[in-house]
């Protein structure tokens, strides 16, 4: 996929993005909204993890499955959505090896592995300071909304 994208999406925007309650809802909400197949990418794991926090119990408030489902249906409708192929999953994580990533930062690594392959020149996280220690050299593409 050598497709160049403007913006990636994180899983922690795409989450605040449908959350009205989310403190940083207002800030991100306008991203997901710009978004089109021509512009925007996000990981194909953030699809599930999007499902699985928009779908949970929290602050008393939960989403049916079935309209968190339709949340992110049409995030993947939205935009391109990036998937690894085995070879470039394994390549991540021994990048992250070589780093001393250890733990649930190796998702970062591989969203960061997606953003790379579609040449994304401003990658949206709500996790800047994990994101810039995983890819310092994107550091100056990784921003907060």
């Amino acid at each position: 996929m050598s497709e160049r994208v403007k913006v990636f999406l994180d899983t922690s925007v795409l989450i605040a993005a449908n959350d009205i309650d989310h403190e940083r809802h207002a800030d991100s909400r306008p991203l997901l909204a710009a978004a089109t197949q021509e512009n925007c990418a996000c990981g194909v794991h953030s699809l599930a993890e999007t499902y699985a926090n928009l779908s949970i119990v929290k602050g008393g408030r939960q989403q049916r499955p079935e309209t968190a489902f339709r949340l992110v249906e049409q995030i993947a409708g939205r935009m391109m959505v990036v998937a690894l192929d085995p070879e470039e999953y394994l390549t991540a994580i021994e990048d992250a090896a070589k780093l001393r990533i250890a733990g649930g930062t190796i998702y970062d690594a591989l969203l960061l592995k997606c953003a790379r392959k579609v040449g994304a020149q401003r990658i949206y996280t709500l996790n800047a300071r994990h994101f810039k220690l995983v890819a310092p050299d994107l550091a100056g593409r990784i921003v907060t909304p």
